[in-house]
């Protein structure tokens, strides 16, 4: 008997959720969009902060920037919960290679003394800085608005932490416990370190959440990364012999890169909703971007010592070329 053997396609009554498909239409939605968008409740929240009456538990007006749809703010990375964990656990495998190929080959004891005193001291306070931004950004997560929007923030603050991490073994391997201490004398006492403290610190006190992500992710980081760990430790210090710090410190150049992708997407976003945005973002971003170059410049001294003023001048030219993309014009002084 003979069998004939046909392939029947059944349309699916329903692609997604009525959300979703009240965004983008009848298909089927991507695991990013299923696991982002529209999942902040909006009504029904039963109280007011009692700390603050006037406010909404969600509420997009403690802010002076303004979205018709703050899900306009997506991640070009698009990661969810997922994909992040995914990825995240795939560079710590990468950076756990590092730490034990300089820890079984010796390279630290490769390294002169000055040399790792001079890594020592340009890296370990920094960890400080981390758990500030660490901080800051979950201060994003419990003020700002949209899922898009804040759940970049909340993966940003958990790798903040894993920095201050990554750099307390950096400390423990090239100085022992000791560095962890001198490192946090630094961070409260050293003049040097001061503009930088008072930077994090002050950050800590803003209430706009979306001035906490310019002045912490956009503008210190922004700075910051590309010129501690692209240029002082990849470029400098390794050319003397530190090749183990850059190995260490590869997930944070990497890292920074990465996330600048993010920062710089939602500051075009933001800026080309309106004139106004762009007017604020432009008055934020050039008063913490001028704080920030002058608390960069002390750290980046002692390793680049006469190069210093080109260098700062470099990385000037280059963040303002990121904000110019962006769609913001800002005119920072060194």
């Amino acid at each position: 008997m003979p069998i004939e053997l046909r392939t029947i396609t059944i349309e699916p009554l329903r692609n997604n959720y009525d959300h979703l498909e009240k965004r983008f239409g009848h298909k089927p939605a991507s695991r990013y969009q299923e696991a982002s968008y529209d999942i902040q409740p909006v009504e029904n929240l039963h109280y007011r902060p009692t700390w603050d009456p006037d406010q909404t538990l969600y509420d997009p007006t403690l802010s002076r920037i303004r979205m018709r749809d703050w899900y306009d703010l997506k991640d070009p990375r698009q990661l969810y919960y997922g994909s992040y964990t995914q990825a995240r656990a795939r560079q710590q495998d990468t950076e756990e290679a590092n730490f034990e190929f300089v820890e079984s080959n010796g390279l630290v004891m490769l390294m002169t003394d000055a040399l790792r005193q001079q890594a020592l001291d340009l890296l370990v306070p920094l960890r400080h800085v981390a758990w500030g931004a660490d901080q800051n950004n979950m201060m994003v997560c419990g003020y700002g608005y949209g899922t898009t929007f804040k759940q970049p923030c909340v993966f940003y603050a958990l790798d903040q932490l894993g920095i201050a991490q990554y750099l307390s073994r950096l400390g423990l391997l090239l100085g022992g416990q000791d560095a962890l201490v001198a490192g946090k004398q630094a961070w409260m006492e050293a003049p040097a370190w001061q503009d930088m403290r008072r930077y994090v610190e002050d950050v800590m006190a803003v209430r706009d959440p979306v001035e906490v992500f310019v002045a912490q992710d956009v503008v210190l980081d922004g700075l910051l990364y590309p010129l501690v760990y692209e240029r002082l430790v990849d470029d400098l210090l390794a050319v003397q012999g530190g090749t183990a710090v850059s190995m260490l410190t590869q997930f944070m150049t990497r890292w920074g890169a990465e996330t600048r992708r993010w920062s710089d997407s939602v500051v075009k976003t933001m800026a080309a909703e309106s004139a106004e945005n762009r007017a604020v973002l432009e008055e934020w971003i050039t008063q913490w971007g001028q704080r920030a170059v002058a608390a960069l410049a002390p750290l980046a001294r002692p390793v680049a010592v006469d190069t210093t003023d080109a260098l700062m001048t470099e990385q000037i030219a280059a963040f303002a070329g990121r904000a110019a993309k962006a769609g913001v014009t800002i005119k920072l002084e060194h």
